[in-house]
């Protein structure tokens, strides 16, 4: 089993380790079946002479293939990389609060605040507030769902 680090915003590393990982000591294993998983090995590269340690606040398990890049050679994620992927960790975040709050709102008729502090207490989330979380929210739902104005009509 090899790892690597890399580095995320706190919130996106408390997701994943709430998400995936057994505990916040322990590497990360993402499944195969993840989007991210085959993302993770498309960026594997050889590590650079320069580059002898990683840092970050995020340890993942890397992918280990039957064919292809073998993680004992190719186990570096460059900045550039990194920057793909918390960008993919952060899509995947605020999808899954959007379709969890929908869902609850319109299905259980759970408030929109207490679908969030379900959503926090899940995954652990600590460095991100409520208001954050429905912030975002009423933000994506204002793009999506546009609704039309009605017109002035004058009599």
């Amino acid at each position: 089993m090899t790892t690597t680090r890399i580095s995320v915003p706190e919130h996106l590393k408390e997701y994943i380790v709430g998400k995936y990982g057994i505990d916040s000591d322990n590497p990360v294993r993402l499944p195969d079946t993840l989007d991210l998983y085959h993302c993770i090995y498309d960026l594997l590269e050889k590590r650079p002479a320069d580059q002898p340690v990683d840092r970050g606040n995020l340890e993942l398990v890397l992918p280990e293939r039957s064919i292809g890049k073998r993680p004992e050679s190719y186990n570096y994620l460059g900045v550039r990389s990194q920057k793909i992927l918390a960008k993919k960790i952060e899509i995947m975040m605020w999808a899954e609060v959007h379709d969890l709050l929908d869902t609850l709102k319109h299905r259980d008729g759970i408030d929109y605040k207490d679908a969030v502090h379900l959503f926090i207490c899940k995954y652990r989330i600590d460095s991100l507030t409520e208001d954050a979380f429905l912030k975002n929210y009423y933000r994506w739902r204002g793009t999506v769902r546009r609704r039309e104005k009605r017109k002035y009509q004058r009599k």
